[in-house]
């Protein structure tokens, strides 16, 4: 490990197909000792897909573990495909949930989703050159709907938090500051 701390031992205490709880124990620089519990998951994507007009997808559906439905933008992972390449995920995580074909799809950069607690690393994608088709949504994502969104008011939402995910936020701060939105 780096910084100066040691991993003296790592037990897998939970998994799923979707995630591995691990639990370290771990020495610091000072010789004291300390547990770290660790959620490890693949990597993930998150497509800000754009439209000639300017306007966003959003999809909003229902998040079990806080008990309500979120605004987010189209995000997801392969668990079934761990080979597949990032650029393959995001198209196929835009036409899954929102029904979208992308001309374009650029890579702008990654964000850690946890990194408090988690190994997940998450892909940003822009997409352009859109194109309707149908979508081909998983069961856990029935309750989902799909809006394009004009970039106006997905920036109310934002300065007035009814937008509150932290990777769209994430996201959409980082194309800005990019000028790619």
């Amino acid at each position: 490990m780096s910084n100066g701390i040691v991993t003296l031992s790592s037990r897998i205490a939970y998994q799923n197909r979707w995630l591995r709880l691990r639990e370290d124990i771990i020495r610091r620089p000072d010789g004291s000792e300390g547990l770290y519990g660790v959620v490890e998951r693949g990597e993930f994507v998150v497509i800000v897909a754009r439209d000639a007009d300017g306007s966003v997808a959003m999809v909003e559906q229902f998040r079990y573990p806080i008990g309500r439905r979120l605004w987010e933008l189209p995000m997801g992972m392969w668990e079934h495909r761990p080979d597949a390449g990032m650029d393959q995920v995001a198209a196929g995580e835009l036409e899954e949930e929102c029904g979208l074909l992308a001309e374009r799809l650029e890579h702008a950069g990654i964000v850690f989703q946890g990194a408090g607690y988690s190994n997940q690393k998450g892909h940003v994608f822009l997409a352009s050159g859109l194109r309707r088709t149908a979508t081909r949504r998983e069961q856990t994502e029935q309750d989902m709907e799909f809006r394009m969104m004009p970039l106006a008011e997905l920036e109310r939402m934002i300065r007035e938090n009814e937008i509150t995910c932290m990777v769209t936020l994430a996201a959409i701060g980082m194309l800005r500051m990019k000028g790619m939105l």
